[in-house]
């Protein structure tokens, strides 16, 4: 064959973008189609925290949060590391830091300037972009198959002409599909894969909420009360892990970065027996000792909202919280045992569409070690749409960026073990 090698690229996510950036850098010639009018919406969103893009711990530290999918993302990720990725950015003229907590950040402290500078390069390399181009499978001859939305009237500055509506397919040696989970069906990850490439034998776990709050039968008066109101600082314990950090009542349970790093373990608490109890340590900078000692110097007669207020400056919706658990202790050392492990009943996780990130997906043994799907030679996956999961703090960028890459190499050393012709790297 002749020419550069055709690359088809599936979602316009971090992975898909960082796929399209090593091949076409590799002399391919490279097209990047997505369901959405623009491109880099997930990152987009991150950014809205400030884009944490990874974490500067140790790399022992570091992969074990990747839990049991860590043997299998460790090549891809020692491959792109945390300082590979700054130094990635820099080169986009980007620069970034390390927060107190480790987390590593843009400058800029948002996504926009790094994804406009990601978009041009990746123009300069020659991808072609193609939006409201929605993936629906193959055709007899083996091509992908893309339906073409037409525009609704929604404009953005990373936007590009589509054409008609209609249907249409594409001519690829290799397929790279980066669709993500269905954690976010608003900015295109719906989760339509699944059936898809399971009716082509492709194993793939049920698609679930990571990264979730969690439902609580409140009280109509608490939950009206107390709706979105944080509590914080407190520390969440749950089979044997204790993590510290700031969660928000909703109306129908619990939501926050504390609460987030034990989803997994809660989910499958819940899946085994239904509810999950988590011990909530309203004073975590107090020792139970300390806390009875406190309240013993507030009078007897106050009431018990105001003796938690004036001992320990609980506010409203901790006390609240406190009740919804039964009744509260009288005695001082109950009531100290209480407030450093109050038990809050979990019913389950909220619903997938309102998690950050989805757990499930196309199983190892479903790939080569280089993402490319057994049971379908030229087709690769990355990021979310491969069954791992890992807590907020970076991870889930670094993870999507870095199996991105992994699942582009993967597929040039597909096409030159295929014969496949390509041009020499571009410098």
């Amino acid at each position: 064959m002749t020419g550069p090698a055709r690359i088809c690229i599936v979602g316009a996510g971090p992975a898909g973008l960082a796929a399209a950036e090593y091949l076409a850098r590799s002399g391919c010639a490279v097209q990047v189609l997505d369901a959405m009018p623009s491109f880099g919406r997930k990152l987009l969103m991150a950014g809205r925290g400030g884009l944490n893009i990874t974490h500067s711990e140790s790399w022992p530290l570091f992969v074990e949060r990747f839990g049991p999918a860590r043997a299998w993302l460790r090549p891809a990720l020692e491959a792109w590391s945390a300082q590979d990725i700054r130094d990635w950015m820099t080169g986009l003229g980007q620069a970034s830091f390390v927060g107190s907590s480790g987390r590593v950040f843009p400058t800029a402290m948002k996504a926009s300037p790094l994804l406009r500078a990601w978009l041009a390069r990746l123009r300069d390399l020659g991808v072609v972009f193609t939006p409201r181009a929605r993936w629906t499978g193959w055709n007899e001859q083996g091509q992908p198959v893309f339906t073409h939305e037409p525009q609704t009237g929604e404009s953005s500055g990373d936007s590009e002409q589509g054409g008609e509506p209609g249907t249409f397919c594409v001519q690829a040696d290799a397929l790279v599909l980066a669709l993500g989970g269905a954690s976010w069906p608003r900015l295109g990850s719906t989760g339509g894969w699944v059936d898809v490439l399971m009716r082509r034998g492709v194993a793939v776990a049920p698609l679930q909420p990571a990264n979730c709050g969690f439902r609580a039968s409140w009280s109509d008066v608490f939950a009206r009360r107390f709706a979105g109101t944080p509590l914080k600082p407190v520390a969440l314990s749950f089979d044997g892990v204790r993590v510290r950090g700031e969660v928000v009542v909703t109306q129908a349970g619990l939501e926050g970065g504390a609460l987030y790093a034990l989803s997994a373990a809660l989910r499958q608490r819940v899946a085994e027996q239904g509810r999950a109890v988590v011990l909530c340590d309203l004073r975590p900078d107090m020792t139970q000792a300390e806390i009875a000692h406190r309240l013993a110097q507030v009078r007897g007669r106050e009431s018990m909202a105001n003796r938690l207020r004036k001992a320990l400056r609980l506010p409203p919706v901790a006390v609240g919280l406190l009740r919804e658990a039964g009744p509260v202790p009288v005695e001082l050392a109950a009531l100290a045992a209480r407030i450093k492990a109050l038990p809050v009943v979990l019913d389950g996780p909220q619903p997938l569409d309102r998690a950050i990130s989805t757990a499930g997906g196309i199983m190892q043994q479903a790939c080569t070690d280089q993402f490319m799907l057994r049971a379908m030679p030229g087709v690769f996956i990355a990021g979310e749409m491969l069954d791992w999961e890992a807590p907020t703090g970076g991870y889930l960028l670094h993870a999507c960026l870095a199996t991105g890459r992994a699942a582009g190499r993967g597929a040039l050393d597909w096409l030159q073990g295929q014969g496949v012709r390509r041009y020499p790297p571009q410098p």
